[in-house]
């Protein structure tokens, strides 16, 4: 049996023998770029500069040499450009706060501010606001607030419409190049598309934009989910068609050689709770990823990925009516997201992808015993009948020790041994 048919078997809800691993396909499902280093050092690997292929989080590249030490079965189509608006080429080199070399994009440009937090510019222009802030401490960019004055009488659903386009035929082609480099792959492929994303907060104030206009405070798109639902509506209804028109160019250039497609990263969970009501979900976003999700379900083979953190138990059937074949990050520590009550309830007909280990306490701060304990418990619970891609919940943080990392996934090669 391939990858392939490892990975379609288990996203069909059939137990292929193992489980399936993915740790870098999506920018939800990678690791921080110190742990990416730390790991080619732990397998002996050729020692280089990684490169940082989503600076947003800095997310670093996990290279085909670590993907088979690793034992990954999922891989990417990379995304042309990353989170600053910027096309990730010509790779330069950049040093980091904690002393790291690594490369990012050649347009991705930064500055050092007055108080000593590191700057990014949209596009790599800086004739214009920085977008993103890392502090000196810290590990990743923040976005930065540039939401511009509004008169409530004058807005127009079109500024925050601004960066939804149809694709070009360059971005076509892009797709089309990007394929054909994966075409001698042995692993199984998730994609994206721009603009499928409803409401997604990492988007909305468009750190990729150099002039963003609209609601692009999270504080206020939030109340404007309450107090300005006309507006959603219409953003999100036309967001909604220019999404399907660019699925379909994608199919017709890709067509069914990725097995699933990244959908939305709106969160709608907390740590305690959700974000709204259940009602609210069906009346402002579910319309809109049925229209999707029902269009891809009918023109391809291709499984729906939706990504939302936290206590999310309660919306797992509007998840599944919505049209969603995939939930991640399966945030098991959060309220009401206990394993073995999310599997019963849901399981034969939501894959879970995600959930290996708890990213917040076990695998930054346990022993690798701890971490090989909660690994087995979750691959036991979680791959039951299939409908299980093992992945750590959401991205392995910077400095996760590499004892810890190496231990996960030694548990899973060893629970896949067994089976």
């Amino acid at each position: 049996m391939t990858t392939k048919q490892l990975v379609k078997k288990t996203l069909n809800h059939q137990f292929a023998g193992e489980i399936p691993v993915d740790f870098g396909a999506t920018a939800v499902t990678g690791m921080h770029v110190t742990c990416v280093a730390e790991l080619r050092d732990y397998y002996g690997l050729e020692k280089h500069p990684v490169k940082v292929w989503e600076p947003y989080q800095m997310l670093g590249e996990i290279e085909d040499d670590l993907l088979d030490a690793l034992g990954i079965d999922i891989i990417g189509l990379p995304a042309q450009y990353n989170m600053f608006g910027v096309k990730n080429e010509n790779w330069k080199s950049l040093k980091t706060f904690w002393g790291q070399d690594v490369l990012v994009a050649g347009e991705l440009n930064t500055k050092i501010d007055e108080n000593g937090d590191l700057l990014v510019y949209p596009g790599g222009d800086f004739d214009v606001s920085p977008s993103g802030r890392m502090p000196k401490s810290g590990y990743f960019f923040d976005t930065i607030n540039r939401q511009p004055p509004f008169d409530e009488e004058k807005l127009n659903p079109e500024d925050n419409l601004e960066e939804f386009k149809l694709l070009s035929d360059e971005d076509l082609d892009y797709y089309k190049t990007a394929i054909k480099n994966l075409e001698n792959s042995d692993k199984a492929i998730v994609a994206g598309v721009a603009g499928t994303a409803i409401g997604d907060i990492a988007l909305v104030p468009a750190p990729f934009m150099k002039h963003p206009k609209g609601i692009r405070d999270i504080q206020e798109w939030y109340i404007s989910t309450i107090m300005r639902k006309d507006y959603m509506h219409s953003v999100f209804e036309k967001q909604t068609e220019i999404a399907i028109e660019n699925l379909k160019k994608v199919f017709n250039v890709i067509g069914n050689n990725i097995e699933a497609i990244f959908i939305c990263g709106t969160d709608f969970g907390t740590q305690i709770s959700t974000f709204c009501s259940n009602e609210a979900y069906e009346e402002l976003y579910a319309p809109y990823y049925k229209k999707m999700n029902k269009w891809i379900h009918e023109n391809t083979e291709w499984k729906t990925f939706k990504h939302s953190c936290g206590a999310v138990e309660t919306f797992m059937e509007n998840f599944i009516s919505s049209g969603f074949d995939i939930i991640n990050p399966v945030q098991c520590s959060a309220t009401g997201m206990d394993p073995k009550t999310l599997k019963e309830k849901y399981g034969s007909r939501l894959t879970f992808w995600g959930g290996g280990v708890d990213t917040q306490k076990t695998l930054p701060f346990g022993t690798p015993e701890e971490v090989r304990k909660e690994v087995f418990q979750r691959c036991e619970i979680f791959s039951k009948d299939g409908g299980f891609v093992f992945d750590a919940i959401h991205n392995v943080q910077a400095k996760t020790p590499v004892e810890n990392i190496v231990a996960m996934i030694d548990a899973v090669k060893e629970f896949n041994g067994c089976k």
